[in-house]
């Protein structure tokens, strides 16, 4: 997926994508410019019901930074869960890997801890892992590869680790930065603000 200025989406979407370093600072385009980004940001038009399930699904889309065809294969699993759809969806977008990378806080954002698994600097279960989208299963064991220990990005990470806790499903050794999935994620337990029928029903109609 490519992205342009990462703080249009913010504003474009209304709310925080964890893009970059911005959307934990004052700094924040959101916090700064309520407005949507463009000439008639001030004036958003009506949506139609079909308006309003394509924007959730790319509000979706783009703050776990899947693309449509990954997207759409999400729904299909979703679907054919014995769970509801709406919460076996949010569940499977959890367990990317890059996003795990950002909730264990090996990195400030999702958009570096993309990149930092696509060069290979993760390992899960002892095996080198340069897919963004690997979904995790309990008892996956991610570190940080041995050769990639001493590159910027990780130079701070024990500091930035101090007063840092994962979510409950996951755990982390803050002495060596070896990380596992306990269990899969609950529902219950991820916060967010999607309309997720809204985004079942977009892909149900195509």
């Amino acid at each position: 997926m490519r992205l342009g200025p990462k703080c249009k989406y913010c504003r474009r979407f209304g709310v925080k994508l964890g893009l970059n370093e911005r959307c934990l600072s004052p700094k924040c385009a959101l916090t700064r410019r309520r407005t949507r980004p463009g000439v008639h940001g001030r004036k958003p038009h009506p949506l139609s019901l079909y308006g309003k399930q394509l924007q959730e699904k790319q509000r979706l889309k783009y703050f776990y930074l899947a693309n449509e065809r990954q997207m759409k294969r999400y729904v299909e699993m979703a679907q054919k869960s014995k769970k509801s759809a709406p919460e076996a969806l949010l569940e499977i977008l959890e367990r990317r890997l890059d996003n795990v990378i950002w909730r264990l806080g090996y990195t400030p954002h999702k958009t570096q801890a993309r990149q930092l698994v696509s060069h290979g600097h993760f390992l899960v279960n002892g095996k080198r892992m340069k897919i963004p989208s690997y979904l995790v299963e309990p008892g996956d064991v991610i570190e940080i590869r041995p050769g990639s220990r001493d590159i910027k990005p990780f130079e701070d990470l024990s500091e930035r680790l101090k007063n840092f806790n994962p979510p409950s499903w996951l755990e982390i050794d803050k002495n060596t930065f070896k990380a596992k999935v306990l269990r899969l994620p609950n529902y219950e337990e991820i916060q967010h603000n999607f309309d997720l029928p809204l985004v079942i029903d977009f892909y149900s109609r195509h």
